[in-house]
């Protein structure tokens, strides 16, 4: 179950707003009582990506108590938390225009369409990467190398498995 931080906490005091309405919704929805899927319904598929981000920038913490693994269920030893949805070059080019939106059009339009037009143009792996790479060195020097990992994190479980083997 989701919970607000403390860093949660202080963004919704009056004035000190960071977040986007969406994720200012669901940090407030947040009590550490509602199911995720309670929450998440409420947020027309995007719920999951929304708390995922919210949790990688400290504002949620999620706080529901580990499953029993048996032999059955034991995950493989990832770097990485799972991830169920499709890898594919689309997931990823639909994260990044998201990410380009919250994290750049509020700071920097001419930076967040020169992102926009670099997506549109992205035919390849290769190409994909390389925008990706120059995004997140842009969210590092905006908001820190934590941030930027969470987001190089994401994108490893979102982009095809061969395409992470592409130098």
């Amino acid at each position: 179950m989701l919970n607000k931080t403390q860093k949660g906490r202080a963004e919704l005091r009056p004035g000190q707003r960071q977040l986007a309405q969406r994720e200012r919704a669901l940090l407030l929805l947040a009590d550490g009582r509602k199911p995720d899927a309670e929450l998440f319904a409420l947020f027309e598929g995007q719920g999951p990506t929304l708390a995922a981000d919210l949790i990688s920038r400290g504002y949620l913490v999620d706080e529901a108590p580990p499953p029993l693994l048996t032999p059955a269920n034991t995950p493989p030893t990832v770097s990485a938390d799972a991830f169920s949805g499709p890898r594919s070059l689309a997931s990823a080019r639909m994260y990044l225009f998201d990410l380009s939106e919250r994290m750049f059009a509020p700071r920097d339009k001419a930076m967040a369409q020169r992102y926009r037009d670099a997506l549109r143009a992205a035919r390849d792996v290769g190409d994909m990467l390389a925008v990706s790479r120059a995004m997140t060195a842009d969210v590092e020097r905006l908001a820190g190398s934590e941030r930027a990992d969470g987001i190089r994190e994401r994108l490893a479980r979102l982009l095809p498995e061969s395409a992470l083997e592409t130098p």
